[in-house]
């Protein structure tokens, strides 16, 4: 099993779902062994507390360098980013290249890159009228949401829908299922090496 840290900013829904797949036998390559959090609210933190995952809240100037210190204390081999608000840099996702991996509310490249993130993706979605929208789960690069793609699963915009409601059922009818997919797939090509 690989060792698996994911990097949380909020209510930590993706990374239940992680918990949840793990919990039914789905991941048998993935270790949930950490989960860091740039907000110290984050209720993420709380789920992975009561999942017996170790959580960390990391906030300061040096946070990458804090990051890549627990990481290699916790031996991390995989890194999801699951809701994570924080671009990471140029150094660090090269370092990670190919063991860092993010989920997107959108089929990428649409609604992507800086500043698309949360409700922000599903207005743009709603305002531009598209019929069919999704998640995205891809490797990180330096290019915000510009890694290769792994995974996505698309999802009707239903009329009358809401950035609300159209964010719940993304989440529900494809983020949720395609991470922890995803997450196994790479974690069981990473241990194959």
């Amino acid at each position: 099993m690989l060792k698996t840290a994911v990097l949380v900013s909020g209510g930590g829904t993706n990374l239940q779902a992680l918990i949840d797949a793990s919990a039914r036998g789905e991941m048998p390559h993935v270790s949930l062994a950490l989960t860091v959090s740039n907000r110290a609210g984050a209720y993420a933190l709380e789920r992975a507390k009561a999942a017996g995952i170790r959580a960390e809240h990391l906030g300061g100037a040096a946070f990458e360098e804090e990051l890549e210190a627990l990481l290699r204390e916790e031996d991390i081999g995989l890194i999801v980013l699951a809701g994570f608000l924080r671009i990471l840099g140029e150094g660090f996702t090269r370092r990670w290249a190919g063991r860092i991996i993010n989920i997107h509310p959108s089929l990428i490249p649409s609604f992507c890159g800086a500043g698309y993130y949360g409700l922000r993706v599903h207005e743009a979605a709603l305002a531009r009228g598209v019929k069919v929208t999704g998640a995205t789960v891809h490797y990180v690069n330096e290019i915000p949401d510009g890694g290769e793609i792994i995974a996505q699963r698309a999802v009707e915009v239903l009329p009358g829908d809401t950035p609300e409601l159209l964010q719940r059922r993304v989440m529900e009818q494809a983020e949720w299922i395609i991470l922890p997919q995803a997450a196994e797939a790479v974690a069981a090509k990473l241990e194959g090496r």
